[in-house]
């Protein structure tokens, strides 16, 4: 049976990680705090932190930009997920409650036919 913890992030009780992700008290804060769930989302903003920032993980002070992110991510003041939020799959309707998709929608209509812009003369 999975290990529930009450998840900071999502505000609920949710199935724990099988092991602290990294040695030292932030990981121990997360394993005890944090759902899997919640935290398959850190690689994504890591990602997104790592190239807003130009950050080199070989660079010392740049693992340590990363661990402050990920600590402000899981358990600073905005940190928790906006009320009435759920996963993708989780909860009513179809689509779930959570951000807008960045897949489609939205935008100038597609001319499936390729190309697209003004016609050329010969």
């Amino acid at each position: 049976m999975a290990r529930i913890v009450y998840c900071v992030k999502l505000g609920r009780d949710l199935p724990g990680l099988d092991k602290p992700p990294f040695p030292g008290a932030l990981g121990q804060r997360i394993f005890e705090q944090i759902s899997k769930q919640a935290y398959d989302m850190w690689p994504a903003q890591s990602t997104l932190i790592i190239n807003h920032y130009g950050l080199n993980m070989a660079d010392p002070e740049s693992r340590k930009i990363l661990r402050e992110q990920m600590e402000e991510f899981f358990f600073g003041a905005d940190a928790q997920m906006p009320e009435g939020w759920s996963p993708a799959g989780v909860g009513a309707g179809a689509g779930g409650g959570g951000a807008p998709s960045s897949k489609g929608g939205g935008g100038a209509p597609s001319s499936k036919g390729g190309g697209g812009g003004a016609a050329q003369r010969k």
